[in-house]
């Protein structure tokens, strides 16, 4: 399966130091692994994922997809505040 990153996504690790890249490295071959591993949202999310885990002591969300060309989406990772209204947001102007 091969790995799609959003520009948001992009932009989002760009300020992430190398320890961080590391451990985000890890969950998204976790998320490979078994891409069920995230929580299916309901409702204008209906079909992304959100993965989370912890990088030192702050909590990350990592929403995912799962394209039907077998690619996976990288769309949006933060930490919880306004997290989820960024995401609709985001998904939104992109449908």
């Amino acid at each position: 399966m091969r790995v799609v990153q959003s520009r948001l996504f992009v932009k989002r690790i760009r300020r992430f130091r190398k320890q961080e890249k590391q451990v985000l490295d890890q969950q998204v071959r976790a998320i490979l692994d078994n891409p069920k591993i995230g929580q299916e949202k309901r409702g204008e999310l209906r079909g992304v994922f959100v993965h989370k885990f912890k990088i030192h002591s702050t909590q990350y969300l990592l929403a995912y997809r799962i394209k039907e060309n077998e690619a996976l989406e990288l769309i949006m990772i933060g930490p919880h505040e306004n997290y989820y209204r960024d995401l609709a947001k985001y998904t939104k102007d992109r449908k």
